[in-house]
């Protein structure tokens, strides 16, 4: 068998991108539309708005994409597209240019689940994880542990039940007057704060896997209606530091307490919030300790991007696992 050459496509939010990636490993491009200037107005994501830019950047994107990898559609192996979760206006314009080019073309067609995406981005390093490993996804839109066995062998330990930690740091940049996206303006005031200053919630801490940000939230809006107006830049750091330690805290401890319970020595750390300093620290410092094996992907590797798709879709290709012209996007999709 020769070079297997995919084009990965991911529009499942407000990211346009798209990649080619060889052998599931070697990254030949990887070219990312960002709409954050559209969004930060509304602070946070509009679907509409998302969906229509999505139509407009779709084919200079992958074209683009193609031009940077010197590859041309006849020498595609496959096109893997994220068709959930998501957004489902996003995810829609994907799967719909993707199945287009498929049927044109004549290139077999693959469907991604976006956080399996995230999993197998950390196969885009220069060392891949064995399997079996745990991986957190923690993003915009998901807080998942999982537990992966092999290709498509993918088991949820805990998951939020109600915020994701990057929805967490946007609603409380929000309540905090700072801007969108939240999580690299709260990280960067973190730096200066002092997290010992005031005393937030951990939720669920001691309750199984799962995760839950919501009490974390509306405790920090409590704390903001009682402070004197403005607030001071000190407080704020303070503020943003002791919010960013609660919410680090309980996805470190839950997750080396999920990897000993399941036996594991593999951590896989990927998803947006993935590319927050405080957390890569606290995960490296923390698995240096316990000797576990940490998979942290570079940031532009951690946010949404086409080449995790693409990687992805490679372990697919070599099961045969392809779709048909029926691939639908799909808003809600639970891994395995």
């Amino acid at each position: 068998m020769g070079e297997i050459v995919i084009l990965g496509i991911d529009t499942s939010c407000d990211d346009t991108s798209a990649s080619v990636v060889v052998d599931g490993r070697r990254i030949l491009s990887n070219v990312v539309s960002s709409q954050t200037e559209i969004h930060r107005f509304y602070g946070g994501v509009v679907p509409e708005l998302a969906s229509r830019r999505h139509i407009e950047m779709i084919i200079p994107v992958v074209q683009e994409a193609l031009s940077r990898a010197s590859v041309e559609l006849k020498d595609l192996s496959a096109i893997a597209v994220c068709y959930g979760p998501g957004l489902v206006g996003s995810l829609l314009v994907g799967c719909c240019f993707a199945k287009s080019v498929s049927y044109v073309e004549g290139v077999p067609l693959i469907g991604v689940n976006h956080l399996e995406g995230h999993i197998f981005s950390a196969f885009l390093l220069e060392e891949a994880p064995q399997f079996p490993f745990l991986c957190l996804v923690v993003s915009g839109g998901h807080t998942s542990l999982i537990r992966v066995d092999g290709v498509r062998q993918y088991r949820e330990v805990g998951r939020t039940r109600d915020d994701a930690a990057g929805e967490a740091y946007d609603k409380v940049a929000k309540l905090l007057g700072l801007g969108y996206p939240g999580g690299p303006i709260i990280d960067r005031l973190s730096e200066e704060g002092d997290p010992e200053t005031v005393t937030l919630p951990r939720g669920l801490m001691h309750e199984g896997f799962d995760f839950s940000f919501s009490g974390l939230k509306t405790a920090v809006r409590n704390l903001i209606e009682k402070i004197p107006k403005p607030i001071s830049s000190d407080t704020l750091r303070n503020l943003c530091a002791s919010f960013q330690e609660a919410v680090i805290d309980v996805l470190a401890r839950k997750t080396f307490k999920a990897l000993e319970s399941e036996g594991l020595q593999r951590l896989v750390l990927a998803g947006g919030v993935a590319a927050n300093r405080a957390l890569r620290e606290r995960m490296a410092l923390e698995a240096d300790r316990k000797g576990i094996t940490l998979y942290l992907p570079p940031p532009q590797l951690c946010t949404d991007n086409g080449a995790m798709i693409a990687s992805a879709g490679y372990f697919h290709y070599l099961q045969k696992n392809f779709a048909g012209i029926d691939l639908t996007a799909k808003a809600y999709l639970p891994v395995g």
